[in-house]
């Protein structure tokens, strides 16, 4: 079994929010929660790697950090964990940001079960814009051809989100099409989560920023997913 790892760095012990995270996370999944000196050198493959947003000093995500050598070097989801959860009962879901035109298998597949281990709704977000040309229209866009467009991008999020929802049957799912930037987007929908999921395959960088975002907040866990 695959185990949950908790990322530390010398500078620092890690926090006691990834501390109880990771040995949550652990117990969900049945396996067992290792806390190596170097996780990316940990022989074997993680489930999971959690590490606090801020346990070397440095923002989150920031180039040279110890969350963003984890997050452009390990092959398994790496969950950032912020020294201070928004406490709350209302915050159980999970969060999922997608590109249904290019949707992250890893990132699907990690949110699908991250919402079935904790019985908690998947809450799924596409976000998309108007064509280049509809913004430029003197008169505005026709709000036939917006319901149109927005009729096409639901319609590519629930081709993306079949087989899933076909392989895990019991995970209520909320498809939710916006139209608005991925930032905004998740700073919005991730409210009531405990969880917000980003893909990090090449080309998802407006995911990144949003999850840079999030941790800035502080409100919840970011799980960052290579492809």
């Amino acid at each position: 079994m695959e185990p949950v790892i908790l990322a530390r760095s010398d500078a620092s012990k890690p926090c006691r929010a990834a501390v109880d995270w990771a040995a949550r996370e652990a117990e969900m999944r049945g396996v067992v929660l290792r806390v190596p000196r170097d996780p990316l050198r940990e022989p074997g493959r993680a489930s999971v790697i959690v590490c606090g947003a801020g346990d070397d000093g440095a923002p989150p995500l920031r180039s040279g950090s110890l969350s963003a050598t984890l997050v452009g070097a390990a092959h398994a989801p790496v969950v950032l964990v912020p020294d201070r959860l928004a406490a709350s009962r209302r915050r159980t879901g999970v969060t999922l940001g997608v590109d249904a035109r290019d949707p992250s298998g890893a990132g699907l597949g990690f949110a699908f079960e991250s919402a079935r281990l904790r019985g908690v709704l998947l809450h799924v977000v596409h976000v998309w814009g108007l064509p280049a040309g509809a913004v430029e229209r003197p008169f505005g866009v026709p709000e036939r051809d917006r319901a149109t467009w927005e009729d096409h991008e639901v319609q590519l999020l629930a081709d993306a989100l079949r087989p899933w929802r076909e392989k895990f049957p019991d995970v209520r799912v909320l498809e939710d099409v916006r139209l608005l930037g991925p930032v905004e987007a998740l700073l919005r929908c991730s409210e009531r989560a405990a969880l917000v999921v980003v893909p990090c395959d090449s080309g998802a960088t407006v995911w990144e920023a949003a999850a840079r975002a999030l941790l800035r907040r502080a409100t919840c866990a970011v799980a960052v997913v290579p492809s």
